[in-house]
């Protein structure tokens, strides 16, 4: 499972026991011999733990999300992404869903509060001239490679003496490299930056340390997934700043979207506009992480 993946999986995971209460449509949850449990012993619990604090706090955030910018993100958008993943994972897609509990509506729902999540973001926080020069400053264009994954080192260190001794890169990706993703291409990637987190950190450094067209690693990178031989393919020149602020751009929302301060900051904001009024005074500070105080 990839990073991207996780997370969206770990942001629906609490909304899920949401539509467990929500389903409830009597006082009783369940009968057994000499009793019940009722609703309000099952909502009591909930409120008292964690859990159902941040199950609360989750829906809260999706609702003021939606209240907010729904209009901005279309069910064509969300399916597209949708397809994407399941295309993705392709066969093993329904079990890593059926894993997490989830179901393909409930998985659609994270996918549409990440995305609103980015528009608030967008809305929220502006990208200054000073941001984008920072950003030029450590910038690198996207490198294209190709690569070999084993899951040893002996057996990668095996298929840089292959190379060294005139085999053919792609052909060795085809026959040797266990990454189902890219081995029939030829162990082609798609381009990646420097500041791509979805890219192992090993990986990238390794990558971004090849300096010619055709140079490939002479030491196995290892990997949270085995021993990796890497050949760079392209690596274009820096260029000039104004022709590539709409990436820079991308990276500075990618960077800020993964650091919690901005995010909490920003989804602050949010809960202030949507005039949040917590009811039941046991979880008046269910907020508290994002507002100073709640109603």
């Amino acid at each position: 499972m990839n990073k991207k993946f996780k997370k969206i999986v770990l942001s629906v995971a609490a909304l899920l026991m949401v539509a467990v209460v929500a389903g409830c449509g009597s006082q009783t949850v369940a009968t057994l011999k000499g009793g019940k449990v009722t609703k309000d012993e099952y909502y009591d619990e909930m409120k008292a733990s964690s859990t159902g604090k941040q199950t609360l706090q989750q829906l809260i955030i999706s609702k003021a999300l939606e209240s907010e910018y729904g209009d901005k993100v279309s069910d064509k958008k969300v399916n597209k992404q949708y397809d994407t993943y399941k295309k993705q994972y392709g066969a093993q897609f329904a079990q890593i869903l059926a894993q997490n509990g989830m179901t393909t509506k409930s998985f659609k729902r994270s996918i549409k509060t990440n995305l609103l999540t980015q528009v608030a973001l967008k809305d929220i926080k502006k990208i200054s001239d000073s941001d984008i020069d920072k950003q030029w400053k450590k910038y690198t264009p996207k490198i294209t490679v190709e690569h070999i994954l084993v899951d040893s080192e002996d057996k990668a260190k095996d298929i840089v003496k292959q190379l060294d001794g005139g085999a053919n890169f792609e052909d060795l990706a085809k026959k040797e490299s266990q990454d189902n993703g890219t081995k029939a291409n030829g162990g082609k990637m798609p381009a990646f930056n420097n500041s791509d987190t979805s890219i192992d950190t090993n990986f990238r450094e390794g990558a971004f340390k090849l300096e010619k067209e055709g140079d490939y690693t002479k030491t196995p990178i290892k990997s949270s997934y085995g021993y990796h031989v890497i050949k760079l393919v392209k690596k274009p020149a820096k260029g000039e700043k104004k022709d590539h602020i709409k990436e820079l751009k991308k990276e500075i929302y990618a960077s800020w979207a993964s650091n919690s301060s901005v995010m909490q900051n920003v989804i602050a904001k949010v809960l202030k506009k949507a005039d949040v009024s917590i009811k039941d005074k046991d979880l008046k500070d269910v907020l508290s992480d994002y507002v100073s105080s709640s109603k």
